[in-house]
Parts: structure tokens; C-alpha cells; sequence
């Protein structure tokens, strides 16, 4: 709390109440009075009616008072002994000090006295500038007051120096980081942002209010730039593009899910909350960050407009020349090309939605009827299996490729020595990394389902999709095995599927292997035992879904013999016993290849072993990926290139598709066509469709 001075008579300057006020205010403002000064006695204003005392006044002198004739005295007015001097008067050599009654010594000593009626507040004093070095102490206030500031002046300026870098630091990371963190190098921080340049520009140029409240406007905006890198960084991790602010939202929820499938509920939701914190707070970071460079600009504005104009000058020089270190630009707006690329990104998602539909009303087999459906496949088991995370870089990467085109060599030969054959080529998928089920969605329905949007506008409407064609016939019971799937899944029933067998139909009562709920070879063993071995049933379409190659790739099932499998129970003493923890694999990049490579070999094993011994001559198999694994595996910029291989014994079912140029066997050759996975369903249904010498069943 401040105090008032006395407008009576002057008096000390009062102390300080904080420690915001400079050090030596209050000596500085108030001048010592020479003795002879304080010995002189104060003008008796009470005993000259009317007048109006200005006690310490330093504009104007007093006038000399008039006595009226017929004044008289007041009744507590005291005799003076002697006539009372003029204000011009000055004492002579030998005078001396006129002794000061014990009641005026006390009014003169009480700095709190209350002001008269007539009496006037008395100026402060103008003090002197502060000196240089309180301002340089530091950005919240001098050291030379009260508090711990004043009793630790050092220790608080380097406080002072330190928070203020860190704010400059952050601010600078906030605006180069870049938003893939594949593409993380020290080199890119050590940029001249002209985004920053700019904003500490405009915070110089505004008036005080203005500048506040663009303070909090540039923090903000920064934070959220932040937050959306951070989504980018995610997106980019595991489906290699960034994160769509209009169509990805959902895929959270799905992120959350794996998490608690992979890592336990605890640890999802830790997760969960560390994420919230940090959205909520980067906007209040990057605000204080900002507040802070500003008020440091404000207490030196020359030195801050010099600095600007010299960065400034070199930033135009570099991006001019193109000047660049290890292939990084010096001259960097990758923040403000951030900012644009998401404003168009986010025009195009709301464009997303009506593009898309007009796509899917056009399809060349909704009016087809149904007894020209499928043709050259009746009477056929076709079984459409998906293997996750099966990408090209499992076949064409030199690591991972050798031992898997062994295993693929050797597996084409155990087909052909039980009477099958085999193509195969690249499908190019509208994803990668992960979101299995738009792979999926794809591949069935002819339709390019590259997000979320399309996916959910796909199950809501009418499209044919292949397995649908098949149950549309009548000619074949259509089901579903997804192991993966641990709730409802209401959209199997567009996916034309007349019975769906997920987590908790499939009888399993082993361990979950990470992610996975159960291993591929008990899947198949289930799915036999549920459906395909049953006797006398209709040819069947199944829809089946392998979820051992999933991230993260540890721990992974091996091979048993089938009679050991039971009902899953085995697998505990197997896991325990052989299975990797996947926080010990994820150390090492190379442990990760090598346990996805491992992974791969055990699915495509699993699902050719099967048919080889349960299949016959009217099985057919097609399996393919849903789509590459992510960067860990695949390094920077892969293709979204998954194979696919078509298995029959009948050659008159990989005669139909003699023309498509694939490949002999289950290793697609490098220079095999890659289609676009949604021309796949219109390709098949046109080659096994009515033709010469078909005959519906």
C-alpha cells in the first residue's frame, strides 16, 4: 500500500511498499535541507484569515500579509513574542534560530497529519531517471527493492536473462520445428524465421494497448501452430501424411483404442491425459513466451529495431542467393506455408464430401442382376483374406526381402505340389502406416477411401460391394472372420456378410500377442472348425482378417503343430517362454525390421499352409496387404504398394486373368503393374462375369 504525504508540511518521502520500485528512490527525490533551512520556523497560516496555506509550494512565494484594521485575534490564538519576519527577509550573521514550540515540532514530525479544509496536496518532487542498471536487471522489475529480488540482486538478473532466452528459444522452436518428425535436424533450428521477424516488428510499431492485446493474439496463434504440428507429427509417423483438420478427427478415438489394446489401459490413459495437458497448455506457453520478447523490445527499443533491421536484411540476402547449409535453407516461412497448405487442405476436406459422393453414384455393376453376378466363380470357395501391414517394402527392401523371398519361393512350391497355381501383383493403397479398415473398404467397394469422412459416408449408403455381390447372388453363404473386431461392428451388414465371427465368437482362451487378440494359425483352425469344415454346405465366400503382422510386431506366435493348438491356451506357456516385449524391440530400428519381416513370413505361412491341406479344386485364395507398415520399417517416402496374390487349382480361374500381367507364383516381379486399389473390384467382377461357356449354378 502507498502512502500519502502530508500537505501540511513537508516531511521524509515514504519508503517503498514493493520491490518493483527502483533502488535510492526515495534519497533521490527528496534532497537533505541545510540546517539553516530546518531551523526556520513555518508561516502561521492559521492566524491569517483567509488566506490559503500552500505549505511546500515551490511556484509561487507567499504574499506578506495585510492586517485588516479591525481584525482582532482568534480565541486559541497564542501571543507571538516577536513581530513575525517577512518572506524576504534573510537572518543576519549573528542571528540565530528561533526556537520551535513543542506542538509545532510534533505537527512538523507527524508525516501522516490530516490535511486542513483549505489545504492543498503538496507536489512530489520530481525524481531523478532511473540509472541504466536497474533497467538491466531484468524483465519483471529492478533488484533493488524489497523481496527476494532485493536481497539477491544477482541470482535474480540471471533469472531474468535466463527466462527470457528460454521464451526466445521456444518461440524460435515453435516456428521452425518441422511438422514431420522424420525430417527433424538440428540444422532446421538454426534458421532466421521471416515469421518472426515480422511479429517482433509489428509488436515494436504498436501503441502500448494494441500491443497487448496482439501479444496474446500472436501467443495463441503460435500454440495452435504448435498443436497442429504435433498432430502432423503423429499422422505422419503412421499414415505418412499430415493430419487432416477437417476428416481426421476420429481416427483419435481409433489411436486411443490401439493404444489400450497395445499398451493396457493405464498406460492409454495416461497417454490420453498427457496429450489433453499439452494442447491446453501450449497456448498459454507460447503466450507468456511472446509477453516476455516483448517487454524485453520495449525497455530497449533502439537495440531491438536495430537487431530486426539487421536480421532482416540478412534474411533477405540469404533467400535472394538461396544460401543454404547441409541442404537446409538459411532463409526460412516454413511456418507461414504450414499455415497455408492447412488453409487449402481444410477448403478441400469440406469439398471432400460432395466429390465424393458424385463418385460413388456412378457404378457400372448397382443394375446388374444378380444371376450374372460372379459367373466364373460358382461353385468356387472364394476366400478374400487381408494380411496387415503386408507392404512392398517387406519384398523389395534388401534386409527383410531375402529371407521373405525365400519363404514366398518356398511356399509357391508347396502349392504347386498340391496341385495349385498362383499370380500376383502390386495394389497401390489409399493409406499407409495404419487404418486397416479404409484399405479394407477400398478394395471391396471400388471406391477410393483415403479418410474417415468417406468411410462413414460409404457404410451409410447403397454401394455394391464385391462381398455383397457375392451374397446378392444367393449362390454363396458369405461370413466374416475379424478377430480384431472386440465390439459391435454394425457395417458388416452393408459389407454383405451374412454372419460375423469376431474376438469373442472365435473361442480363443490364449494370451493376446500385443495388439493382436489371437494368433493367425488359431484364426484359420477356428474358422475351419466354425465354417469350412462343415459337411454339406453351400459354396462360401469368406472374408478373412489376419492380425499377427500388426504393430508393433512383438510378441509373435510361431508355428505349432495343429494339434496343439486347442483352444488357445497353449499359447500362454509359448509366450512367456519365447515372446519379445515390445518396449525392448522398439529400442533398436533394426529389431523392428527384423520382428516385422519375422511376422509377415508367419502369416503368409499360416494362410498357405491352410489351403494346401484343407483346400481342393474348387478353392480359390486371394490374399494381399492393407497397406505398408510405418516409417520404422519403411524409411522416408515409401510407396503405398501392397501385393497380391490370386491361388486356384482350377486353371480356368487364373485363366481369366491371364491378361492383367501378373506375375507366376506369390512374388510379384519388380516390373508387374500396379493398379490403384479401388480399379481392383470393377477389374475382377469383369473377369469372372458372364462370358462365353459360363454357366450360372
Amino acid at each position: 500500500m502507498s502512502h500519502t504525504r502530508s500537505s501540511q508540511l513537508p516531511g521524509p518521502a515514504p519508503a517503498p511498499d514493493d520491490d518493483t520500485a527502483p533502488e535510492n528512490t526515495a534519497e533521490a527525490a527528496e534532497p537533505k535541507p541545510k540546517p539553516e533551512e530546518a531551523a526556520a520556523p513555518a508561516p502561521d497560516t492559521d492566524s491569517v484569515p483567509g488566506a490559503e496555506a500552500e505549505a511546500g509550494s515551490t511556484t509561487e512565494p507567499l504574499a506578506e500579509p495585510k492586517p485588516e484594521p479591525d481584525a482582532k485575534p482568534e480565541p486559541d490564538a497564542k501571543p507571538e513574542r516577536d513581530a513575525e519576519p517577512g518572506p524576504d527577509a534573510k537572518p543576519g550573521p549573528d542571528a540565530k534560530p528561533e526556537p520551535v514550540s513543542k506542538p509545532e515540532a510534533e505537527s512538523q514530525a507527524e508525516p501522516d497529519a490530516e490535511p486542513g479544509p483549505d489545504a492543498k496536496s503538496e507536489p512530489e518532487p520530481k525524481s531523478e531517471p532511473e540509472p541504466k542498471a536497474a533497467v538491466a536487471a531484468g524483465a519483471e522489475g529492478a533488484v533493488g527493492g524489497q523481496g527476494w529480488r532485493g536481497r539477491h540482486p544477482r541470482r535474480a538478473r540471471v533469472l531474468d536473462w535466463v527466462g527470457t532466452g528460454l521464451a526466445i528459444t521456444f518461440v524460435m522452436f515453435a516456428l521452425l520445428v518441422p511438422n514431420d518428425i522424420t525430417k527433424f535436424e538440428v540444422g532446421r533450428l538454426l534458421r532466421i524465421p521471416a515469421e518472426g521477424i515480422l511479429g517482433a516488428a509489428l509488436l515494436l510499431v504498436l501503441p502500448p494497448k494494441a500491443r497487448r492485446t496482439a501479444v496474446v493474439v500472436i501467443g495463441a496463434v503460435l500454440g495452435l501452430l504448435m498443436i497442429v504440428k504435433v498432430l502432423d507429427m503423429g499422422s505422419y509417423w503412421t499414415l505418412d501424411r499430415p493430419f487432416d483438420l477437417v476428416l481426421d478427427w476420429p481416427l483419435l478415438d481409433n489411436a486411443r483404442s490401439f493404444m489400450k489394446d497395445s499398451l493396457g489401459n493405464t498406460a492409454a490413459q495416461a497417454a490420453t491425459i498427457g496429450v489433453i495437458a499439452l494442447v491446453l497448455a501450449l497456448p498459454f506457453l507460447t503466450t507468456f513466451a511472446v509477453r516476455r520478447i516483448s517487454r524485453l523490445m520495449e525497455r530497449d527499443r533502439h537495440t531491438a529495431s536495430r537487431t530486426l533491421l539487421v536480421l532482416g536484411t540478412v534474411w533477405i540476402t540469404c533467400s535472394t542467393l538461396t544460401l543454404e547449409v547441409a541442404d537446409v535453407p538459411l532463409a526460412s516461412h516454413s511456418a507461414a506455408t504450414l499455415v497455408e497448405n492447412r488453409i487449402e487442405s481444410v477448403r478441400d476436406g469440406l469439398k471432400d464430401g460432395e466429390a465424393f459422393e458424385k463418385q460413388a453414384s456412378v457404378d457400372a455393376f448397382a443394375d446388374v442382376p444378380p444371376d450374372q453376378l460372379l459367373t466364373g466363380l460358382r461353385g468356387k470357395d472364394v476366400l478374400i483374406t487381408f494380411i496387415e501391414s503386408y507392404g512392398r517394402s517387406a519384398i523389395d527392401d534388401p534386409q527383410m526381402g531375402e529371407p521373405l523371398s525365400e519363404t514366398l519361393a518356398q511356399k509357391t512350391q508347396e502349392l504347386k505340389d498340391a496341385g495349385y497355381a498362383s499370380r500376383s501383383g502390386w495394389l497401390r493403397s489409399p493409406i499407409t502406416g495404419a487404418g486397416s479398415w479404409l484399405g479394407h473398404s477400398t478394395f471391396l467397394s471400388g471406391l477410393w477411401i483415403k479418410n474417415q469422412s468417406r468411410y462413414n459416408h460409404l457404410v451409410a449408403g447403397d454401394r455394391l460391394t464385391l462381398t455383397e455381390a457375392f451374397r446378392r447372388t444367393g449362390a454363396w453363404r458369405t461370413v466374416g472372420i475379424v478377430p480384431g473386431t472386440q465390439k459391435a461392428w454394425p457395417e458388416g451388414e452393408f459389407f454383405g456378410l451374412d454372419h460375423i465371427y469376431d474376438s469373442d465368437q472365435l473361442g480363443y482362451q490364449g494370451p493376446k500377442f500385443s495388439w493382436s487378440t489371437m494368433p493367425d494359425q488359431y484364426t484359420l483352425k477356428a474358422f475351419r472348425e466354425l465354417e469350412y469344415g462343415k459337411e454339406g454346405r453351400k459354396p462360401m465366400m469368406a472374408e478373412i482378417i489376419l492380425t499377427s503382422s500388426h504393430n508393433p510386431w512383438a510378441p509373435i506366435p510361431r508355428t505349432i503343430p495343429e494339434e496343439e493348438i486347442g483352444d488357445g491356451s497353449v499359447y500362454h506357456r509359448l509366450q512367456k517362454a519365447e515372446g519379445k516385449d515390445p518396449k525392448d524391440v522398439w529400442k533398436n530400428p533394426l529389431d523392428v525390421r527384423d520382428e516385422y519381416r519375422k511376422t509377415i513370413q508367419y502369416s503368409v505361412s499360416s494362410i498357405v499352409d491352410f489351403v494346401a491341406k484343407y483346400g481342393s479344386k474348387d478353392t480359390v485364395l486371394i490374399f494381399l496387404g492393407d497397406h505398408q507398415p510405418n516409417k520404422t520399417v519403411t524409411g522416408d517416402n515409401p510407396s503405398h504398394d501392397v501385393p497380391v496374390s490370386v491361388v486356384a487349382q482350377d486353371p480356368k480361374v487364373l485363366e481369366k486373368i491371364d491378361d492383367w500381367g501378373w506375375a507366376d507364383g506369390l512374388k510379384p516381379a519388380s516390373d508387374t503393374p500396379v493398379w490403384r486399389m479401388d480399379k481392383f473390384r470393377d477389374q475382377f467382377m469383369t473377369a469372372f462375369g458372364p462370358q462365353s461357356g459360363d454357366t450360372p449354378q
